[in-house]
């Protein structure tokens, strides 16, 4: 085991006399532990928390006054895009420790409010997840590329959040970004990217490469075009996706291909690169295992359902992703149906030593002018290639 993080350092729940099951559910360390006795916390967590938000939201209590016993959990059912138009808070403004959107350059943003209980404890289940994988490293320097969005002055979006965040398990000799800060707004940089690439590749430490997939892809194929060898990137690189491709179908490709390219090209085996799932309205990570399935942490439930009736659906098949965990202290988003089409499937069909439900993502539902930062991100690249 590696030394104690600080991401794993100990973090006390804003009540401890109203939240002793959610101390106790957010303080297990096997992030992926599954049984009667986690059930059972889980299921008292999450009837402390829905106590909590009903005392401190009125539309919280209105909504859970109306939600039906039969609901596993109890747990009403928020939309992502209601916290697109609302802003919803169970703390006072002064406890806001975080405030960060979902949306990037265009289309209409979620606003979420973190206190630091809620950001902290979504810190530390990534930490957990990291250091049941060895990713986390102190003693060996990493070259970043980010394929992500620069910091710039007030940049609050949670992808960019989030990216920055994970270069903290490693420590950085060299950090590189794909979508260049110009002053006015974010442009992705192909030439930049590839000579950190090239870079990288001569140096003696591993690379990282953290953030959507489309802006690797895109440099994977420019370097074809100009005819560049494969590169080996040094061993023990790591590559971890996020955002996803959402909103630019017409280049999406699948993950076997795109694995297999960045293998090909960079030198990576397949199982260190990894797909991530997550948003800023549910801030749980979901982390692909070594058979790149996104299996549920022992801190969350899924459900699919219906898109016609909202009713649960079986395991296989297709339906909204509903997302549930009491994690969070700062808004009433313990139970949100995200925007995204999945299906569910149970520990089993993986393979792999992870005994929980896994989803398989499915793409966005519908056609909406409401766009994800992935979508924004998407369109830097218009006239790109």
């Amino acid at each position: 085991m590696n030394p104690v993080h600080p991401h794993l350092a100990p973090i006390d729940v804003p009540d401890p006399a109203l939240l002793p099951r959610l101390q106790e559910l957010c303080d297990l360390t096997d992030p992926y532990a599954c049984g009667p006795a986690e059930e059972e916390l889980f299921a008292a967590a999450m009837a402390e928390i829905h106590a909590w938000h009903a005392d401190r939201s009125p539309f919280f209590r209105d909504l859970y006054a109306h939600t039906g016993q039969d609901e596993k959990y109890r747990a009403p059912l928020v939309h992502a895009n209601f916290f697109k138009r609302h802003e919803v808070l169970s703390i006072p403004r002064d406890d806001v420790h975080l405030h960060l959107t979902s949306s990037g350059t265009t289309g209409q943003k979620s606003q979420m409010f973190f206190d630091r209980w809620t950001i902290r404890s979504a810190q530390r289940m990534v930490a957990r997840i990291f250091d049941r994988n060895g990713w986390i490293t102190p003693d060996q320097q990493v070259n970043y590329l980010l394929s992500s969005y620069e910091p710039a002055p007030d940049l609050k979006l949670g992808t960019s959040f989030t990216d920055n965040y994970l270069c903290d398990f490693a420590p950085a000799r060299e950090v590189a970004y794909a979508l260049r800060h110009t002053g006015s707004g974010h442009e992705f940089d192909p030439f930049g990217t590839i000579a950190a690439l090239r870079r990288y590749a001569e140096d003696d430490v591993p690379v990282r490469i953290l953030g959507f997939p489309a802006f690797l892809w895109f440099a994977l194929e420019r370097m074809r075009a100009m005819g560049m060898p494969p590169l080996t990137l040094p061993e023990g690189s790591l590559i971890l996706f996020g955002g996803g491709w959402k909103g630019h179908a017409d280049r999406q490709i699948g993950k076997d291909e795109l694995y297999g390219r960045i293998t090909e090209q960079l030198g990576v085996p397949s199982e260190r690169i990894r797909d991530t799932f997550g948003s800023v309205e549910h801030c749980i990570p979901y982390i692909e295992c070594d058979h790149h399935r996104l299996h549920a942490p022992v801190w969350s439930r899924m459900f699919i359902r219906s898109t016609r009736t909202l009713e649960p659906l079986p395991y296989g098949e297709t339906g909204y992703l509903h997302l549930v965990s009491p994690y969070i202290t700062s808004v009433p988003a313990q139970s949100v149906v995200m925007g995204d089409l999945a299906s569910l499937h149970p520990g089993e069909e993986c393979g792999c030593e992870l005994d929980t439900p896994w989803f398989t993502h499915r793409g966005r539902a519908g056609v909406s002018r409401n766009k994800s930062c992935a979508v924004a991100a998407a369109e830097l690249m218009k006239g790109m290639s």
